[in-house]
């Protein structure tokens, strides 16, 4: 037996796959219609919507099969992802890669397989649409392009559950997906014994530019400032335009001194990128930073409101006082929800 290779651009695949946050969540429908008529077109015993993840090949839809999951050491879907076309094995026993492969000697017992890569909008392979079958059988191209076009629902499918996870104007992370993936991160560095820190960052006199300038330079403003936090965070960082002009970074393995250092460096860039571009504004943010310790339990929502909490206490700071004074009923109310907040955060104490 041989156990598939892993792709060259692992890190990122699995940061794509994860940013779905589709990974064992429930059967859904749109899923199910996709493998059962796949199952019926191709008169196989099986048909599944598979993802392959670090450890194994997760099945977001199955049609002939009870199991939910098997190793990726084993899995055939595995060796499906490392390359652009469709993966056949019409005799599994004539394969010295899958002869004594436990799935092919005992249940399911598979003499057939053929796998469509399932690809993510950058070209990335998540997992595949594939079909089995307990008898050996010839795969036709009229096969293959019909294993295409079903895998292509499939994959048009995981693309709505990214599109509803990216900000359209930006392409980073929307709140939806921010929310679903540094949670995520949160844990591993609960699990790991590692601090985290999260930044929420508020555009300065965003109003403005859009006021002065006009709404599309506004978006470029918004598009430049999302594209330089592309530019200068970690890959492990998840960061997002979460709001109009609000954006917020988690920082993992990272304290809170450290963290200030590294706001405090990409302000620096900033002002360069500012100085470079002289569009007649610059654009300026107000941050808010807090950490969190290993030992503390919280949640990214937890982390957002008290980040949000420092953030607009340090633009009060900043704002002339006569400007302040002199706010609208509705700043007012905003600042006395802000005061709410920092009194029942778990986080304030």
């Amino acid at each position: 037996m041989k156990s598939p290779d892993t792709p060259a651009n692992e890190k990122e695949r699995l940061k794509d796959l994860r940013s779905l946050d589709v990974l064992d969540t429930n059967p859904e429908e749109r899923f199910d219609r996709l493998t059962r008529m796949a199952k019926r077109v191709f008169g196989v015993d099986i048909a599944l919507v598979s993802l392959v993840d670090e450890n194994r090949q997760w099945f977001k839809s199955k049609a002939g099969l009870d199991a939910s999951e098997t190793g990726r050491d084993i899995s055939f879907c595995g060796h499906a992802i490392l390359g652009n076309e469709i993966f056949v094995i019409e005799d599994t026993l004539k394969d010295e890669r899958f002869d004594d492969n436990p799935l092919v000697t005992g249940p399911p017992n598979i003499r057939f397989y053929a796998g469509a890569p399932l690809r993510y909008m950058n070209g990335n392979k998540l997992g595949t649409l594939c079909i089995i079958d307990s008898k050996p059988r010839v795969f036709s191209e009229e096969d293959n392009e019909m294993l295409r076009d079903l895998a292509e629902m499939a994959e048009n499918e995981l693309n709505a559950i990214q599109l509803a996870t990216i900000d359209e104007l930006t392409k980073i992370s929307n709140r939806r997906g921010f929310v679903a993936l540094a949670q995520n991160s949160l844990s591993l560095c609960v699990r790991q014994n590692a601090p985290v820190s999260l930044v929420f960052l508020d555009l300065d006199k965003f109003k403005p530019i859009n006021d002065n300038y006009g709404h599309a330079e506004g978006d470029r403003a918004l598009v430049a400032f999302a594209g330089l936090m592309r530019k200068t965070f970690r890959d492990s960082d998840v960061f997002a335009r979460i709001g109009g002009d609000e954006f917020v970074v988690l920082l993992t393995n990272t304290e809170k001194q450290h963290a200030t250092e590294i706001v405090e460096r990409f302000r620096g860039l900033l002002e360069i990128f500012n100085a470079q571009m002289d569009r007649g504004y610059d654009i300026s943010f107000s941050d808010g930073i807090v950490s969190v310790e290993p030992d503390n339990e919280c949640s990214i929502d937890d982390l957002l409101r008290e980040a949000d909490v420092l953030m607009y206490e340090k633009k009060l700071d900043q704002m002339p006082r006569q400007n302040w004074e002199g706010a609208s009923d509705q700043q007012s109310g905003q600042a006395q929800t802000i005061d709410q907040l920092a009194a029942v955060s778990p986080l304030s104490e």
